[in-house]
C-alpha cells in the first residue's frame, strides 16, 4: 500500500513519483475555493437516537447523557472486572470518494478525564498511542481543556481508504490511561476504571480546516475573567518552613548524605534565612557524604556514568557531589589535603578528583542529541565535574575554555559537535564524532530548542539554561558568562509568543504554554499556566529572570503578579513532596524580593489580550505562532516527521467561542534522497520498534505507506528507519487552513513560489500587513523567511 497524507513535491520537480490518483486528489484539495471545501460530508450526533439510527451505530459498554450546554454526548464505559479496555461504539459514516477525508470529534472542554479514545477505520486504527504523527482521537487531560466551550480534534484518513467509497465503517475504542515511561505493559498502560468523556459528535469532511455546521450550538467565552485572590504572600512562609524543615533533618542525620542531599545543602549554605547559612555542619556533612560516595565509586567505578542518590542518575552521574565541591570551594579547604574516612592513605584531592575526572570523561563520550538532555548532562556531567577537578587537582582539569566549550555547545552558541571519542592507542580524547553535521546548533536562529521541531514542556528548557549560566558563576551571586546569559535571554524572549491567554483550573485569568503543536508532548491538553518561565520540578515561575533582569521578562513576571498567579505556583510546587521539590523551593523567597523591587514595566506577554497582532516563525523548527484580532493560530509544518516527509501538519486553532485541533494535508517541496521509509504495522508507536505490544490483534490503517526521505548531508550517517533531524525536513511548506496559506521556506539559499488560491474579495499578509496582493497570485517567498496569508470570503 501507498498513499500520501499530502503533496509531496521531491525537488527537482521532475523526479515527482506519485501515481496518477495522487494527483487528482491533490488537484481537487488545492484548487477548490476554500469556502466550498470547507463543507460537512457528513454528521453524527452522539445521544441523539435519530442520528445514531441512521448511522447503523451500535454500541457496548456505553451509556448517554445531558452534557455540556445541554447537548446530548455518548460516554464509553469500564468493564467489570475493569481491564484496560473499556467500551467501543461502531458507526458508518459517508466520505467523499474523490478526495482525501477527515475524521473530526467534539468534546466539551470542561470535561477531565485521564482514559484515552482511538479511531478505527475498517478495523485499523488510525493514528498511534503515543506520539505518533497522527494522534488519538482524545487528548487525555487534568484540567478544563476549553472550560464552556467545545473543540474539535481533526485527523485524516489514508486515501487508500476513502477512494472510490462513498461510505466508511469506523469504531472508538476506550482504554484506560497511559503513561509514557512505562517499561512494561502493567506501568504503560492502566485500567480503565471510570467513564470516559463524552463525544458530542462525529463529522467526516474533506478540508483539514473543520467549520463546525451553522447554528451548532457553541459555548461563550467569559467576558472578563476574573483575577484569583487566593493564595497570597503567605505561601512563601510555608515554603521557607518546608525548606527548613528538611534541612533541620539533614542536619540531625547519622548517616552519611547522598549527593542530592548535599547539593542541596551546599545551596543552602548561602541562603540566609536557613539554618544551613554559612554553617560549618554543612561543610562537615559534604566532607562525610563525599567521603562515601568516593568508597562506593571504587566499589563500583560505573557509579560515576549513573551516580547514586539522585534522580535521572545516568544524566547526572556524580555530578551533584561536584557542585557541592564547587560551591563550598573555599570551607573545603582545610579538609582537602587529609585522607579519604575508611580508605587507605588516599588524600581526598586525589580520590574526590579520580571520581569526578571519570564522571565528566564518561559524559563527553556519551553526549545525548535532545536539547535538554544535553544541556543537563553536559552542565552536571561535565561541567561542574571539571570545576571539582580544577579546585581538587588542577592539573587533571580541562582548561577552563574547553570546558566552557560543551554548555556552549549546549546552549546554541556554538556548533554541537555530539560525542567526543577517545582514539584507542592515544592519550585523551581525539576527535568529536559531529554526528548530526557540522552546522547543526541546539538551539535555532531564533532561540527556540532544535529537535524534530517545536518542542513544548521539553522545550521549556530556561530552567536548565540558568542552571548551565549559574555554573560559570565564580561565586554564588557573581556574574556568571556573558554569553550564556545573553542566549538565556533571547530563549526567553522566543518563548514568551507560545503563551496563550487562558483560565486557570478554577477559572480565574491566566496565561497558559503551547504545547498541542509540540512534537514531544502528549497528554498536556491544556498546558501549565505559564508566564516568563515554566515552574517545574527544578525551579521556580521567576527563577530565569531573577537571574538575568530582562526587562521584558521582567515584564511576563510582573503580569504574572497582577494575575495572582505567581503564589499559586509556589502551592503547586508545594504539593511536590520529594526533596527534588523541596530544592526548588530554595530561591523563591529571595528571587521574588528581587522582581518586587524593580520597578514597573509596559511589556507584557506577546499573545496577551490588547496586544498587538503578529507573527512569529521559526524556519528551523518549522513552526509558526499568529495572533490575529481574537484568533491565535499555531502550526508546526515539521510536525513528527522522524524518518521521512510525511506531508502533514499540526494546528491549534483557537478562537473565542471554540477550540480546533488538526492533523491536517500540506504541501512539501524537498530534494530527496532517493530512498523510502515503509510505515511498519505498529499500532503503540510509530518509532522505536513500536514499543511496548499490545495484547491484541490490532493493525495500522498507516501500514505500507512508503514515505520519501528528504537529503541527508553528506558525511552524516543515516540508514533507513533512522530518526533523524534531517529525513524528513522539507525545504518549503505549503500550509492552507481555512482562510490562512502559509508558506515556510527553510533553506538559506533558496526562493520558492508561492501560489494563492483564487475566490478572496481582500488578501492580507500578516507578516508584512501588504493589503495589495491578488488572489490567485504567485508570491516569491525568499531563504529562511516566512509569510502568512489572511484570504477573506
Amino acid at each position: 500500500m501507498a498513499f500520501a497524507w499530502g503533496h509531496l513535491i521531491q525537488t527537482p520537480y521532475f523526479t515527482m513519483t506519485f501515481p496518477p490518483f495522487r494527483i487528482v486528489c491533490i488537484a481537487v484539495l488545492l484548487l477548490t475555493p476554500l469556502l466550498s471545501r470547507a463543507a460537512v460530508t457528513d454528521t453524527l450526533v452522539f445521544g441523539d437516537a435519530k442520528s445514531e439510527s441512521a448511522h447503523a451505530l451500535t454500541a457496548s459498554h456505553s451509556d448517554t447523557i445531558t452534557g455540556g450546554l445541554s447537548q446530548p454526548a455518548r460516554r464509553l464505559l469500564p468493564l467489570q472486572p475493569p481491564t484496560w479496555q473499556g467500551g467501543t461504539v461502531s458507526f458508518v459514516m459517508k466520505v467523499n470518494p474523490d478526495a482525501p477525508n477527515y475524521f473530526t470529534a467534539r468534546f466539551w472542554g470542561s470535561d477531565l478525564n485521564t482514559n484515552r479514545m482511538l479511531l478505527f477505520c475498517e478495523g485499523k486504527q488510525i493514528g498511534y498511542r503515543h506520539l505518533g504523527d497522527v494522534d488519538v482521537l482524545d487528548t487525555p487531560n487534568g484540567s478544563p481543556a476549553y472550560a464552556g466551550r467545545f473543540y474539535y480534534n481533526t485527523c485524516p484518513l489514508p486515501t487508500e481508504m476513502t477512494k472510490g467509497k462513498t461510505q466508511l465503517h469506523f469504531e472508538i475504542r476506550s482504554n484506560g490511561e497511559m503513561w509514557g515511561y512505562g517499561t512494561t505493559f502493567a506501568q504503560y498502560q492502566k485500567p480503565m476504571t471510570g467513564p470516559s468523556r463524552g463525544i458530542y459528535a462525529a463529522y467526516t469532511h474533506t478540508d483539514g480546516y473543520f467549520a463546525p455546521p451553522a447554528g451548532e450550538t457553541q459555548g461563550t467565552p467569559p467576558a472578563n475573567p476574573p483575577v484569583r485572590t487566593t493564595p497570597g504572600p503567605e505561601i512563601l512562609d510555608q515554603a521557607k518552613q518546608r525548606v527548613n524543615q528538611e534541612i533541620a533533618g539533614m542536619l540531625k542525620s547519622r548517616r552519611p548524605l547522598n549527593q542530592q542531599q548535599l547539593w542541596y545543602l551546599a545551596r543552602a549554605y548561602f541562603v540566609k534565612w536557613t539554618p544551613a547559612y554559612q554553617n560549618p555542619m554543612v561543610v562537615k556533612a559534604a566532607v562525610t557524604g563525599i567521603d562515601a560516595l568516593y568508597d562506593a565509586c571504587r566499589q563500583n567505578p560505573l557509579l560515576v556514568q549513573a551516580g547514586p542518590g539522585i534522580y535521572n542518575n545516568g544524566w547526572f552521574g556524580v555530578g551533584p557531589a561536584a557542585c557541592a565541591v564547587v560551591l563550598l570551594d573555599k570551607p573545603l579547604a582545610p579538609y582537602l589535603d587529609g585522607d579519604i574516612s575508611g580508605a587507605a592513605k588516599v588524600s581526598r584531592r586525589a580520590g574526590w578528583a579520580q571520581i569526578f575526572a571519570a564522571c565528566r570523561d564518561w559524559h563527553r563520550v556519551n553526549r545525548r542529541q535532545y536539547t535538554n538532555q544535553t544541556m543537563i548532562m553536559d552542565t552536571y556531567g561535565i561541567y561542574y565535574p571539571n570545576r571539582a577537578v580544577a579546585i581538587l587537582a588542577p592539573d587533571k582539569a580541562l582548561p577552563g575554555k574547553a570546558a566552557l566549550r560543551y554548555l556552549y555547545e549546549a546552549a546554541g552558541i556554538e556548533p554541537w559537535r555530539g560525542s567526543d571519542r577517545n582514539v584507542p592507542g592515544t592519550e585523551g580524547f581525539q576527535r568529536t564524532d559531529w554526528h548530526v553535521g557540522t552546522n547543526y546548533y541546539q538551539l535555532t536562529n531564533k532561540s527556540l530548542t532544535r529537535e524534530l521541531g517545536y518542542v513544548g514542556y521539553y522545550g521549556e528548557v530556561l530552567d536548565w539554561m540558568t542552571a548551565m549560566y549559574d555554573a560559570t558563576r565564580p561565586a554564588p551571586g557573581k556574574p556568571g558568562d556573558p554569553k550564556l546569559k545573553s542566549a538565556l535571554v533571547k530563549a526567553a524572549h522566543a518563548r514568551a509568543f507560545f503563551r496563550t491567554p487562558a483560565l486557570d483550573d478554577d477559572g480565574y485569568r491566566a496565561m497558559r504554554a503551547e504545547t498541542i503543536v509540540g512534537w514531544r508532548d502528549e497528554d498536556h491538553y491544556p498546558a501549565d499556566v505559564t508566564y516568563a518561565e515554566r515552574p517545574t520540578w527544578d525551579a521556580s515561575a521567576i527563577h530565569c529572570v531573577a537571574a538575568t533582569l530582562d526587562l521584558a521578562e521582567i515584564g511576563y513576571a510582573q503580569q504574572m503578579f497582577a494575575d495572582n498567579q505567581f503564589f499559586k505556583s509556589v502551592a503547586r510546587q508545594l504539593q511536590i513532596t520529594s526533596l527534588r521539590g523541596t530544592a526548588a523551593l530554595l530561591d523563591i523567597p529571595d528571587d521574588y524580593e528581587t522582581l518586587k523591587a524593580q520597578p514597573p514595566s509596559t511589556q507584557r506577554l506577546p499573545m496577551s489580550a490588547g496586544q498587538p497582532d503578529f507573527v512569529f516563525s521559526d524556519e528551523e523548527d518549522g513552526v509558526v505562532a499568529v495572533k490575529h484580532g481574537q484568533e491565535i493560530l499555531y502550526a508546526s509544518l515539521y510536525w513528527r516527521a522522524r524518518t521521512g516527509v510525511n506531508g502533514l501538519a499540526r494546528v491549534h486553532d483557537t478562537l473565542p467561542a471554540f477550540d480546533r485541533i488538526a492533523v491536517v494535508r500540506e504541501d512539501a517541496q524537498f530534494v530527496p534522497y532517493g530512498l523510502t521509509y515503509t510505515r511498519k504495522d505498529w499500532v503503540n508507536m510509530g518509532f522505536g520498534n513500536g514499543g511496548i505490544r499490545y495484547p491484541v490483534d490490532d493493525h495500522s490503517a498507516m501500514a505500507g505507506e512508503k514515505i520519501p526521505i528528504a537529503k541527508i548531508p553528506a558525511g552524516v550517517p543515516f540508514k533507513v528507519g533512522d530518526e533523524s533531524v534531517y529525513a524528513g525536513r522539507a525545504s518549503f511548506y505549503t500550509l492552507r487552513y481555512g482562510p490562512y496559506v502559509v508558506g515556510m521556506n527553510t533553506t538559506t539559499g533558496q526562493t520558492f513560489d508561492l501560489k494563492l488560491p483564487d475566490g478572496a474579495h481582500s488578501v492580507q499578509e500578516l507578516v508584512s500587513g501588504r493589503k495589495d496582493v491578488q488572489p490567485g497570485a504567485t508570491v516569491k517567498v525568499g531563504p529562511r523567511s516566512t509569510q502568512v496569508y489572511y484570504m477573506a470570503y
